[in-house]
């Protein structure tokens, strides 16, 4: 059971967080890792992923969001999903109540800067406070990597470099609210197979009524404020998949279901299969919710 100390962030001990595109087969984790140790030697490091698409911002967008809020909210985030490096792009930190974000300003950071409070931003440009020699092609060990572990060590944000006024920002991702409908995407697909859609969130109100409110602008208020699950069907093109199910068991193996997932989005699933392969589905697909 997690402490009060632990829940209200008070961690004596630094934490990052490492989310990337680089993948596991070379060495550049493990250097990034060398270089925060060599600053920040107590820093303890979590590896939410380094399986990122490569050069898939987004994606690694949507994979930070879903993270954030479940580690301590003094952590350091270095984000490197990093297609334009040695680019213009700027490289940055943005401090919140709920921990720094450090990365490259190509909107890796959108998703979750919609849920928490910016108090502060910066370019990363004190040289005091990066590698000596900047390589143009790996920013995440010269600069990013050096830049979050002195903030992990007490270094304030606004040291490291001069204000960001407006840090870069994706597109929101697909959510129209029509007449007894809601069109979405397929935002993300998992290790699984499982097709994670732009519906949602959905949680569980009174009289066992889903509740409906939009992920990525969470101070937009619906038409639909509520629907009863089993009025509901997921379209995939011309393929209907109905009810919405409580967990992937609730069909046979090898069947196609749709359930909530435990971030609140409506997800296309394949009970012990992979619904991707099933349907042949690709991010961005088009996702159609409908209530009878």
């Amino acid at each position: 059971m997690m402490t009060q100390q632990e829940d209200s962030g008070l961690h004596t001990v630094p934490v990052m967080a490492l989310i990337t595109d680089f993948g596991l087969t070379d060495i550049y984790v493990g250097v990034m890792k060398g270089v925060i140790l060599s600053i920040s030697p107590d820093t303890r490091l979590i590896d939410l992923t380094h399986e990122i698409q490569p050069q898939n911002v987004r994606q690694g967008a949507f994979a930070l969001y879903s993270a954030y809020a479940y580690m301590p909210t003094k952590t350091v985030f270095l984000g490197v999903v990093d297609p334009g490096v040695g680019s213009a792009r700027k490289p940055i930190a943005i401090e919140t109540n709920h921990g720094v974000f450090v990365g490259p300003d190509n909107g890796l950071f959108t998703y979750v800067l919609k849920h928490v409070k910016v108090r502060r931003a910066v370019v990363l440009q004190n040289q005091k406070y990066l590698r000596r020699q900047i390589s143009s092609t790996f920013h995440g060990r010269d600069i990013f990597s050096a830049a979050a572990a002195h903030i992990a060590a007490g270094v304030p944000v606004e040291a490291l470099g001069p204000a960001l006024s407006q840090p870069a920002s994706l597109p929101a991702p697909r959510f129209e609210v029509r007449d007894k409908v809601i069109d979405g995407e397929i935002l993300y697909i998992d290790h699984f197979g499982n097709l994670v859609t732009s519906i949602g969130a959905l949680q569980w109100g009174a009289d066992d009524m889903l509740l409906v409110t939009p992920f990525f602008d969470p101070h937009s208020i619906p038409e639909m404020k509520s629907i009863r699950p089993e009025a509901c069907a997921v379209q995939f093109y011309d393929r209907v998949i109905e009810p919405l199910c409580l967990h992937y068991a609730a069909v046979p193996p090898g069947e196609l279901l749709t359930l909530i997932n435990s971030a609140g989005q409506v997800e296309i699933a394949v009970n012990q299969g992979n619904a991707a392969q099933y349907l042949g589905a690709e991010v961005g697909d088009p996702v159609t919710l409908r209530i009878a």
